[in-house]
């Protein structure tokens, strides 16, 4: 897991991450729409193959990469220990603000 947040951590991979999600690229896809030379958009997306957030099909002289899903699946799982964390807080304040504007609104009388 590790690995593949240090992928995604990248700025310029995070933008690759949302180029891809629209469908499998080239190399020279990938570096033409996001103003890169393809030295660096090979750089970054070989990055994301060894952290398994891509896979890369090699159709004659074309390197086509697209998004694993499993990886993203990962991620989603881990996101959601932390997100019913946050709902469970979040409630406990709204009910405690509710609480507090029952009081106001009593004192106001």
């Amino acid at each position: 897991m590790n690995s593949i947040w240090s992928a995604i951590a990248e700025p310029n991979r995070l933008r690759i991450v949302e180029l891809l999600r629209q469908g499998a690229l080239s190399v020279g896809e990938v570096a033409d729409h996001l103003g890169f030379n393809q030295p660096l958009a090979s750089k970054h997306l070989r990055v994301f193959c060894d952290a398994g957030l891509v896979e890369m099909k090699a159709v004659t002289n074309r390197r086509i990469y697209k998004l694993l899903p499993q990886a993203f699946i990962e991620i989603d799982s881990w996101v959601e220990t932390y997100l019913h964390l946050w709902e469970e807080r979040f409630d406990t304040i709204r009910v405690i603000s509710q609480e507090l504007q029952g009081k106001e609104v009593k004192s106001v009388r």
